[in-house]
């Protein structure tokens, strides 16, 4: 499991010092992720959103979906599990 927090500053913050508000996300690894390079997929819980991401991959591209969507993708995966 990733133990850092990733900081994203607030599109209304500026460089002068106003409205400077961030928010931080916790990448959890998928427990079927190995220490050896092979399905490192993690994700990031919010309220209303779950983020997913590559962990392989330096800055890694992020898939945000909303809750319900990560609900059903979930349900659509376990039945399709082998």
């Amino acid at each position: 499991m990733t133990e850092h927090l990733t900081w994203f500053k607030s599109s209304y913050s500026d460089s002068e010092g106003g409205n400077c508000v961030e928010v931080a996300l916790v990448w959890r690894k998928s427990t079927y992720s190995d220490d050896e390079g092979g399905n490192c997929v993690e994700v990031a819980a919010c309220p209303s959103t779950v983020h997913v991401r590559d962990s392989k991959l330096t800055d890694s591209p992020e898939l945000a979906l909303p809750v319900p969507a990560w609900g059903a993708f979930v349900q659509y995966a376990a039945t399709r599990r082998s």
